[in-house]
């Protein structure tokens, strides 16, 4: 008797805000999100009122970014030996200390240059303990069928949280002050760190950490910055697997948070000032074209989580960025921004699904960490490479020479990523419906 086999059931289509657990954990994860930005619209205002520092601006993007080159893999690694809530909860609180210190600095007038680069700097630790943490965990409760949508989704809310954040901290400024600002901005961590509390890892993980597994993991050998590159050995016959960090780590070193530091400078030039609803457009659309992206994304469910696809992601992004930077046109100028947001959420959550889902077991939190290291972390050098640019051929030249550099690097890589081989024995791992 011949037997029949029964297709896969497709993963749901927003299952992941659906989902119990996964639902309330993004929304809770968007708010602390958005409450990190808040942070920044109400400290660096007043950071800039106070010293008036060129310098010290250029010191909150490096502190801010830095901790995530030192310190991912580490991170990653607390996450796998210990409970990742607790993780997360650690971040949170120090997020919640961090808003505190600036709201009773505030208050009493009693800031001071080495206080506000000590409280950067510990922001921009406690982002680095969140966020491989926050990826292990989302592996954990949405399990490798649902991983990708819920990856796409928590991108998307991460998208949102963005947007959001520049607009609540202003209406906190202009309302009640940065002092108080700040002490309300508390709240917002709240929601995540509760839920936290409460929220449980079922029998269906079964890398769940356990109370009795802790002091047989906290007897492991400690990860530092070199492991890194230890991790990486472990994997360099996956070339996917290599190739998403490598092109995460690309994306991140030529153009990462550039475009919105720059965008006073494009704006003038498109003739909308440096304020004024215009500007607000072109500040806006990028990240509009992240949200707009992620709901397409999933709604359709026509774009593969494939490598093929990150790469033409990352192509797409980098022309997006020549276009922007060599437009003279204003509406081309925000579509550009707009197609751009969706190509970098397309690249960044194919590329987060890809590394979550080939990464071996006993190694998954630590690789989130080797690509946070060489994701976001190197946007640190992104902000140097654009100071030096852009002294010397203007802030519109960096942007376009860093989207060169990202359209012909994310071929080149793509030919290595492609290129027919020897497969990795992890492929089968993909959910179906989405290879």
């Amino acid at each position: 008797m011949n037997s029949v086999e029964v297709p896969e059931e497709r993963p749901r289509k927003f299952g992941a805000l659906l989902d119990r657990r996964t639902g309330p954990y993004i929304g809770g994860g968007a708010l602390s999100m958005m409450a990190d930005n808040v942070e920044h619209v109400l400290a660096y205002w007043v950071l800039w009122q106070t010293f008036h520092s060129p310098w010290l601006v250029g010191f909150q993007i490096v502190s801010h970014w830095l901790p995530y080159l030192l310190f991912s893999v580490a991170a990653g690694a607390l996450a796998e030996r210990f409970d990742p809530r607790r993780v997360i909860q650690v971040g949170q609180a120090l997020f919640m200390a961090v808003s505190a210190a600036w709201g009773f600095l505030f208050l009493t007038g009693s800031l001071e240059l080495w206080h506000a680069c000590v409280l950067l700097v510990l922001h921009g630790v406690a982002g680095c303990l969140w966020m491989p943490a926050e990826q292990l965990l989302l592996y954990k409760f949405a399990g490798p069928k649902e991983l990708p949508g819920a990856i796409r989704m928590n991108a998307t809310f991460r998208s949102l949280a963005f947007l959001a954040g520049p607009v609540v901290g202003s209406a906190l400024l202009l309302s009640i002050g940065p002092a108080a600002g700040m002490f309300v901005n508390i709240l917002f961590y709240l929601p995540l760190t509760v839920f936290l509390w409460f929220v449980k890892i079922d029998g269906r993980d079964p890398e769940a950490a356990t109370p009795e597994d802790a002091p047989t993991r906290a007897r492991e050998k400690p990860m530092t910055f070199l492991s890194a590159f230890s991790v990486l050995g472990t994997i360099r016959r996956d070339r996917e697997l290599l190739g998403m960090i490598l092109l995460s780590a690309l994306s991140a070193a030529t153009i990462g948070a550039v475009i919105q530091n720059a965008m006073p400078e494009f704006a003038e030039g498109l003739g909308a000032g440096s304020a004024g609803l215009a500007y607000g457009v072109l500040l806006f659309a990028n990240g509009a074209g992240g949200v707009l992206g992620g709901f397409l994304l999933e709604a359709t469910g026509r774009v593969p989580t494939t490598a093929r696809t990150a790469v033409i992601a990352a192509v797409v992004l980098g022309i997006t960025t020549i276009v922007f930077a060599a437009s003279s046109l204003y509406v081309l100028s925000v579509v550009a921004l707009l197609v751009g947001g969706v190509a970098r959420i397309t690249a960044d959550a194919t590329e987060m699904s890809i590394v979550q889902l080939r990464a071996p077991d006993d190694q998954r939190g630590r690789v989130i960490g080797a690509y946070t290291m060489f994701g976001p972390g190197m946007m640190t050098f992104s902000g140097i490479s654009v100071a030096v640019l852009g002294s010397l051929f203007g802030l519109r030249g960096s942007v376009l020479f860093g989207g060169t550099v990202l359209t012909l690097g994310a071929i080149v890589l793509g030919f290595f990523i492609l290129r027919p081989g020897r497969r990795a024995e992890r492929s089968d791992e993909l959910p179906a419906g989405d290879d």
